[in-house]
């Protein structure tokens, strides 16, 4: 599943990078190649259709990513699990002679 929205994400970004491209920052773009000619949809609705597809594959890339960080693959579980019988035991130390006051520490290389 993870893999799959990766696809649909890139090619949203595909997509949405043309479009980008078709579009003029200035409002031409590819409807001003259509000035000229009265096409079916006319200049003014390809605009809004570039403007519109523009949102939308924006919003689909939000919430594809979104879905792809919930659907991040987990590292699969070994069979052996951390109980007590796995756990390696630690020596016990003398208490007794903690007891009595005595400082077992040496000193450093001082």
């Amino acid at each position: 599943m993870f893999i799959l929205v990766t696809v649909l994400i890139m090619i949203a970004a595909l997509v949405l990078a043309l479009i980008v491209l078709v579009q003029n920052g200035k409002g031409g773009g590819l409807a001003a190649n259509f000035a000229s000619q009265n096409q079916v949809m006319g200049v003014r609705k390809t605009t809004d259709f570039l403007e519109k597809a523009t949102w939308f594959l924006a919003g689909a890339m939000i919430v594809f990513c979104l879905l792809s960080s919930a659907l991040i693959p987990k590292p699969r579980q070994t069979n052996q699990t951390l109980n007590s019988s796995n756990v390696p035991s630690v020596p016990a130390t003398n208490s007794n002679s903690n007891a009595q006051g005595s400082n077992t520490a040496q000193p450093l290389n001082q």
